[in-house]
């Protein structure tokens, strides 16, 4: 616990708080920026006496049900949060559950790369955010439930097009090995979810080979570097596949590009004029 740290911080995020942000009177005979100690006190549920002496760097460790109170009174986001926990010197609670949120600047970016296709997946495994070179070479999500929309569940139980699992990839083996590995690290950190383990049970339940890898308790991560779409239209196109961590929403995005000068290329350029019309293509 770092208490003269914990000290400042306190003051420092009190004392920027109107009182009126809160429900409180301003008055006239106020001699502190923002709210006063009893304020915040009253606020967090705790007593006066107490929370001076945190601000006074002469408290005892705070326990979680308190910087719980603290930064729902101090109007903390979810970084303050974190950094509170760590000076008080407690773990961070882990969030309630994936985040399925993506940052505008991240969805402006994937549709500033016209010549690649780009996804964004949850910890969860959901396809929560893609261009229209990705929805041209897999499918138009925009019109895909969002149940159907969770690699790990379409991988192992469907849908699936034309016979082939999770549009005709090289790699669905392997992926399918990974994606199960992902998924119960993910487990491990969202505990408290009810529809991640409502997923784990649905896939357990009706997969066999999913089950198999759940046992077997793997979390590795071994990211494939490329891999071929069986598309309906322009053929086999193979592309290479990054991975970035968006470490603030516990986050990847995906982005498959063609090597320069390819056929592969050449069919995501015919793509990207195609779109997603091919979907009402009599076949």
């Amino acid at each position: 616990m770092d208490r003269d740290e914990l000290a400042e911080f306190l003051r420092t995020r009190r004392e920027r708080i109107a009182p009126a942000d809160v429900g409180l009177p301003a008055g006239r005979r106020r001699r502190t920026a923002g709210l006063r100690r009893e304020e915040a006190a009253q606020l967090a549920y705790i007593s006066t006496e107490y929370y001076t002496r945190l601000e006074q760097a002469r408290g005892s460790r705070p326990s979680r049900e308190v910087l719980a109170g603290l930064a729902r009174a101090l109007r903390l986001t979810d970084t303050e949060r974190d950094h509170l926990h760590r000076l008080a010197g407690v773990a961070p609670a882990p969030p309630h559950q994936p985040s399925r949120e993506v940052r505008q600047s991240l969805r402006d970016l994937i549709h500033r790369l016209p010549h690649a296709a780009a996804t964004v997946i949850s910890a969860s495994h959901e396809i929560v955010a893609w261009n229209p070179l990705a929805a041209a070479l897999m499918e138009d999500f925009s019109a895909t439930p969002r149940r159907d929309r969770n690699l790990v569940r379409r991988v192992f139980l469907g849908p699936h097009r034309d016979g082939q699992r999770l549009w005709g990839v090289s790699d669905a083996d392997d992926f399918a090995r990974a994606s199960a590995q992902r998924l119960r690290s993910a487990a491990a950190r969202y505990p408290d979810d009810p529809e991640l383990a409502a997923l784990v049970r649905e896939l357990r339940a009706g997969s066999t080979a999913f089950r198999e890898l759940w046992d077997t308790h793997d979390v590795r991560d071994e990211p494939t570097r490329r891999k071929t779409f069986a598309h309906p239209v322009v053929g086999p196109v193979t592309v290479d596949c990054d991975v970035l961590d968006i470490a603030d929403r516990d986050q990847r995005l995906v982005i498959y590009t063609a090597s320069p000068g390819s056929p592969d290329e050449e069919a995501l350029r015919l793509l990207a004029v195609v779109g997603t019309q091919r979907l009402d293509l009599p076949r």
